[in-house]
């Protein structure tokens, strides 16, 4: 079978970036009033700077699909014509701009340079990012394809703006009773960011460049015994199970903001970190894998939070990774969720530090009904 190689990445991060003061004008002020949470996520996740497709009205100024091709454009900017070599399209994203057509199709949509080729769109949400990069991979392992575009992005600032909630705190007295209830509504708009970014597959390795060789892709679920922590557009029941926005009456989805994305906080901090890292060391036991020689460790983060709990689990069974091999940019440009991986890998080629033969881990952990991916690679 054949290698594989990331051989170019890029990246779109929609207007300027936007400061932890600036926040609340972009996203507004719920009932009128500054958010009690803010404070106390932005203390804990420790992000600085993000990006919304958004302006300070509320105004769309990029879809998902569109900061995607435009990502992908900046992939062939020395060389526009060979777009038209790429013959699979993998596009992951938590955030699609509808149901229907799927996102990757809608990315199409926007390079009508490119060819008539295989596009698929793999749903979930921050690994779906990593499952449309395995999908290429593996399509370019068995020899299906020779030239493979995969992608990550998201675009949640519009669902996270303040009239999304204005409705509900008018009609349901619960969250002032329930500060909890509040909490976890609210706990997600101060950790989100908008953009994409993309990478390209090839078979051989670039001639003039940094490639990554694909070592190997792993993921795992646990939804088989644990309830669903993140959900949208769905209301979670006092069973666990999730009551879907097809079952509510029109109005009960704006006073309820069930199109809104929620966290159950609880088990967030219960299954995160454990689950998945456990999971890892496994992983790297049966692969024989030496985690000293990993020279970059890059961990999805959604929050400084879970830094040193990581960094605890993976201690405490002997295969701890320094701190100065970690590698994230999450503090200057925000949880990202499917797209924030690519962001990652693509900002750590671009800074020039990477020498051929050092091996890259990458770890995303997905919180929705706790998944995970792991990505080796060998830079060549």
């Amino acid at each position: 079978m054949p290698e594989v190689y990331i051989t170019r990445t890029s990246s779109f991060l929609p207007n300027d970036l936007i400061s932890n003061e600036e926040m609340e004008d972009y996203l507004g002020y719920v009932n009128g009033a500054k958010s009690r949470s803010k404070a106390i996520v932005l203390r804990n996740n420790k992000i600085k700077g993000r990006y919304y497709a958004i302006t300070k009205d509320g105004v769309a100024t990029h879809t998902n699909s569109e900061m995607v091709s435009l990502a992908i454009k900046r992939l062939f900017e020395r060389n526009p014509e060979e777009i038209k070599e790429v013959d699979l399209l993998s596009c992951g994203t938590s955030t699609p701009d509808q149901m229907m057509p799927s996102h990757a199709v809608m990315v199409h949509g926007w390079l009508p340079e490119m060819d008539s080729i295989e596009v698929v769109s793999p749903s979930g949400v921050c690994c779906s990012g990593m499952h449309a990069l395995k999908y290429a991979y593996m399509a370019i392992k068995i020899g299906d394809k020779k030239k493979a575009i995969t992608t990550g992005s998201e675009r949640l600032s519009r669902v996270l703006r303040s009239e999304q909630f204005e409705d509900e705190v008018k009609h349901l007295v619960e969250l002032e009773q329930n500060p909890i209830v509040a909490f976890q509504k609210d706990f997600l708009r101060w950790m989100l960011s908008d953009g994409a970014a993309t990478f390209l597959l090839e078979d051989q390795p670039s001639e003039d460049g940094t490639s990554l060789r694909i070592e190997w892709i792993d993921g795992i679920s646990y939804a088989n015994q644990e309830e669903a922590c993140m959900y949208m557009a769905s209301e979670k029941k006092e069973d666990g199970t999730l009551k879907s926005y097809m079952d509510y009456a029109p109005e009960d989805i704006m006073h309820e903001s069930v199109l809104t994305i929620k966290q159950d906080t609880r088990l967030l901090d219960k299954n995160i970190v454990a689950l998945g890292f456990n999971h890892l060391i496994k992983i790297l036991k049966e692969k024989n894998q030496d985690v000293n020689e990993v020279d970059y460790f890059l961990p999805h983060l959604s929050s400084f939070f879970f830094e040193d709990k990581i960094a605890d689990i993976l201690e405490s069974n002997g295969m701890g990774i320094p701190k100065e091999k970690w590698f994230t940019n999450l503090d200057k440009k925000g949880n990202v969720g499917a797209g924030s991986i690519y962001l990652m890998v693509d900002e750590l080629i671009q800074s020039g530090k990477l020498k051929k033969g050092q091996k890259i881990l990458l770890a995303v952990p997905e919180s929705s009904r706790f998944s995970y991916v792991f990505c080796y690679l060998t830079v060549c």
